[in-house]
C-alpha cells in the first residue's frame, strides 16, 4: 500500500511575503500612483521629474527641452538662467589622437598579421600600382579602391585567389555587386592573377546570367543602365595575352545586326530601337591598356584606333609600354619591287633606318592625329615606357603635320613619360646614358607643347623621373 505523506503542521513561516501578495500590493500601488498621476498636471510632472534629475543618486534623468527666453526678459521675470547641457561622453580616439576608432574593441593582432602573411602568399603581376622589380608604371588617378589591410582588401585578396571557383559559385551574385566592388575586382584581378582578365572575366563581372528570364525582361536590369556609373576600366598587362582588342571592342560595343532594316522599321520605332544594341559601358572614362613588355610586340595600332572611335568620352588612358605607332608592324624589313621604276621600295610606313638616319616619324605623326580625332576629350596621357617613339611627339613630318596638341589634344593637362624600368647602382655608362636620355625626351615633350600652346591653351606637366639632386 502506498506511503502517506507526513504533512507538518507547525512549519516555520515565510520570510518574505509570496509573490502573489506582492503582485497583488504592485498593482495596488501602481493603480494608486496613476490615480494621483492622473490627478496632477503636466507641469508638476515635469517638475517632479526635474528635482529627481537634480537630486537623483547615480542615475541620471533625460535631458528635458526647456524654452529659452532673451536675457532681460529672463532677468524682468527672474527666471534662473537654463543649465548648460550635459558633456557629451568621450569619443575614442587612436593613439596620436586624431583618428576616431571605430565602436567596439579594437582588431585581434592575428587578424593584423594574417593580412600581411596574405599579402606575401599571393602571386602578383608585373605591374601593380606603380612598383615592380623591373619597371614602373603609377595607376591611373581618380579611382577609389580599397585601402591595404582593410577587410574589403583581404576579402577580394581572398576572392581573386580562389577565382576560377568563385565565378562559377556567385556567378548569380556577381553581378548585382554595387558598382565600386566590380571596379576593385576587376583591378584585383588584374593585379593578382597571371593572365590577367579574360573576355569570360569581364562577361562574368558586367553581364548578367543567361539562364535568368528577370534579368532579361526587366529594362532596369539592362547591362547599359547597371553599368551606368562604371567609369573605370583597368585593363593592365591584360590586352595581348589573355584578351585581345577586337574582342573587347566587340564585347564592349556590340556591332549592330546587318538583318535590321531601317526603311522596313519606319513604323514601328519600339522594335527598331529594340534591335540595336546598346554600349555596355556608356560612361566610361578611365581606361587602362597598359601592356606586359614581355607581349607589346603582338598588339595592334590598326586595332585600337577603329576602338577609340566608341570612346569620345574618355579623358584618362594609359598607353604604357605599347610599341611605336605603325600599321604594318610585321613590314619593318619587307620591300618590294617597282614597277614603274624597278628599284626596290621599303613596303611598309616605316623602314629600318627611319628614325636612326632619316629622323622620318611621319606614319608616327599621322596615328597619332587619327587616334587624337577619336580621343578628343582626353586630359590624362600615360606613356610610360614608350620612348622609343617619344620623339614623334614634337616631329614634324612637313607641311606643318604634327601631334595635334593644341586643337584635339589640347584638353591634356598631364602626360606621363617615365622610361618605364629602374636603373640599378650596377648600370652600365651605356645604360645609364640611355635612361637620361628618355628623361631628356619627356622634358623636351613638355617645352614642345607649351610652346605650341603659347600660353592660350591648358598648362601641361610632364610626369617623369628626375636626376640626382633636382627638386
Amino acid at each position: 500500500m502506498p506511503k502517506k505523506r507526513h504533512v507538518n503542521k507547525y512549519s516555520k513561516p515565510q520570510s518574505t511575503a509570496p509573490a502573489l501578495l506582492g503582485s497583488t500590493a504592485a498593482r495596488r500601488n501602481n493603480r494608486h500612483h496613476d490615480d494621483a498621476s492622473e490627478s496632477r498636471g503636466v507641469n508638476e510632472l515635469l517638475a517632479g521629474l526635474r528635482r529627481a534629475g537634480v537630486s537623483g543618486g547615480g542615475q541620471q534623468a533625460p535631458d528635458v527641452v526647456r524654452p529659452t527666453v532673451p536675457p532681460t526678459i529672463r532677468q524682468l521675470l527672474q527666471i534662473p538662467e537654463t543649465p548648460p547641457p550635459r558633456p557629451r561622453v568621450p569619443v575614442r580616439v587612436g593613439g596620436r589622437g586624431n583618428a576616431r576608432l571605430p565602436a567596439g574593441p579594437p582588431p585581434p593582432h592575428s587578424w593584423l598579421s594574417g593580412a600581411e602573411r596574405a599579402g606575401n602568399v599571393l602571386q602578383r603581376s608585373a605591374i601593380e600600382y606603380g612598383a615592380a622589380d623591373t619597371h614602373e608604371q603609377p595607376p591611373l588617378p581618380g579611382v577609389d579602391l580599397p585601402a591595404r589591410g582593410s577587410l574589403i582588401d583581404m576579402v577580394l585578396r581572398r576572392f581573386v585567389l580562389d577565382w576560377e571557383w568563385q565565378k562559377r559559385y556567385c556567378q548569380y551574385h556577381l553581378y548585382e555587386l554595387p558598382t565600386h566592388l566590380r571596379v576593385a575586382l576587376i583591378a584585383y584581378l588584374v593585379t593578382y592573377t597571371r593572365e590577367g582578365v579574360s573576355l569570360r572575366d569581364l562577361q562574368a563581372v558586367l553581364l548578367p546570367p543567361p539562364d535568368v528570364p528577370e534579368y532579361q525582361e526587366d529594362p532596369d536590369l539592362a547591362p547599359s543602365v547597371m553599368n551606368d556609373s562604371f567609369h573605370y576600366l583597368n585593363l593592365s598587362g591584360s590586352v595581348g595575352r589573355s584578351l585581345k582588342l577586337r574582342e573587347l571592342s566587340d564585347f564592349l560595343f556590340p556591332p549592330q545586326s546587318g538583318d535590321i532594316d531601317p526603311q522596313e522599321s519606319w513604323d514601328t520605332p519600339e522594335q527598331f530601337s529594340a534591335g540595336i544594341p546598346r554600349p555596355l559601358l556608356t560612361n566610361l572614362t578611365h581606361l587602362s591598356l597598359a601592356l606586359d613588355p614581355a607581349s607589346s610586340q603582338t598588339i595592334s595600332w590598326r586595332h585600337l584606333l577603329a576602338f577609340a572611335t566608341h570612346l569620345p568620352g574618355l579623358t584618362h588612358l594609359s598607353l604604357a609600354f605599347w610599341p611605336e605607332p605603325t600599321l604594318t608592324p610585321n613590314a619593318k624589313l619587307a620591300t618590294v619591287l617597282s614597277p614603274q621604276t624597278g628599284r626596290t621600295i621599303q613596303y611598309g610606313g616605316t623602314g629600318p633606318y627611319s628614325h636612326s638616319l632619316d629622323d622620318d616619324w611621319v606614319e608616327q605623326i599621322l596615328i597619332l592625329r587619327r587616334l587624337s580625332r577619336s580621343l578628343y576629350g582626353l586630359e590624362y596621357l600615360d606613356l610610360t615606357g614608350c620612348g622609343a617613339w617619344f620623339p614623334a611627339l614634337w616631329a614634324n613630318a612637313g607641311e606643318g603635320d604634327t601631334v595635334d596638341w593644341t586643337g584635339a589634344w589640347g584638353k591634356i593637362t598631364t602626360l606621363v613619360m617615365y622610361p618605364g624600368y629602374r636603373l640599378w647602382e650596377d648600370a652600365g655608362v651605356a645604360e645609364e646614358s640611355r635612361y637620361w636620355e628618355l628623361v631628356d625626351y619627356a622634358r623636351r615633350v613638355e617645352r614642345h607643347v607649351r610652346t605650341r600652346r603659347a600660353g592660350q591653351g591648358r598648362f601641361v606637366t610632364v610626369e617623369t623621373c628626375k636626376r640626382p639632386g633636382e627638386i
